[in-house]
């Protein structure tokens, strides 16, 4: 395997280190497409997703992306049945458990975005000690987005902007921005989604503002490294104008 993605590799030009984004957003989309297509239960389909989510955040150690934010749970996703939601919740502690240790000690810093009172408790308090036990990490920042919602993250702000006191002459872009659930996370450069489907699903539409947009016509399970470096080469072509010439 590593002999293949070596090979890969060497099919494309090395990426300008200036033309790789800073900060890359993903959401992980397809795992129970993936799996009803292989007679799977959608189990098994968010278990080989964790996998996808290891290889592509060490593909993008060795690209050099220094911000990586993940959508992993939305707030819609508690509208699924039970026990997918119960297996989601038993999931996320393993991969805590299992996968995002070995990453923190490659430079890894994981944080959590969103709500987090509606997790079990366990899985809670794995949250907060890999967040303590990677603060001193700083090859890459990883961002998983748990029980988030873009609409309820900005109702969020907004709320906690009134009760501050602050009147509504002081309001502005940056002033607001300060009240969102992570203020220091860098707003994306690029967006990728998995799976082929086109559009955003209320994943951080304030972020997301002068993001580039590109979707990848792959379910998320079988995402790996040729398909971010596909994507961020795509990036890499286009010319950034924020509104302007």
């Amino acid at each position: 395997m590593k002999l293949l993605s070596r090979i890969l590799r060497r099919e494309h030009p090395p990426l300008d280190p200036d033309e790789v984004p800073r900060s890359v957003a993903i959401i992980m989309d397809g795992n129970g497409r993936w799996a009803e297509a292989r007679g799977l239960t959608v189990e098994a389909g968010h278990r080989e997703g964790t996998r996808a989510l290891r290889r592509t955040v060490e593909a993008a150690l060795e690209l050099g992306v220094e911000s990586l934010v993940v959508y992993a749970f939305s707030t819609e996703n508690w509208l699924r049945p039970p026990s997918e939601v119960d297996s989601l919740m038993e999931i996320f502690t393993e991969t805590i458990n299992r996968e995002l240790p070995d990453l923190a000690k490659q430079g890894v810093r994981t944080r959590f975005i969103g709500r987090r009172d509606r997790a079990p408790s366990e899985l809670q308090d794995r949250m907060a000690d890999l967040e303590l036990h990677t603060a001193d990490r700083e090859r890459l920042q990883l961002w998983i987005a748990f029980d988030y919602g873009g609409r309820a993250e900005l109702a969020d702000a907004a709320r906690a902007l009134i009760a501050s006191g602050i009147s509504p002459e002081e309001v502005d872009e940056d002033v607001l921005a300060v009240y969102l659930y992570a203020p220091e996370m860098p707003d994306p450069d690029l967006l990728i989604r998995a799976s082929g489907e086109q559009r955003i699903s209320n994943f951080l539409l304030w972020q997301l503002a002068y993001a580039e947009l590109v979707f990848v016509d792959r379910l998320w399970p079988d995402f790996g490294e040729e398909d971010l470096r596909r994507a961020v080469a795509e990036y890499a072509q286009r010319h950034r104008r924020f509104g302007g010439r």
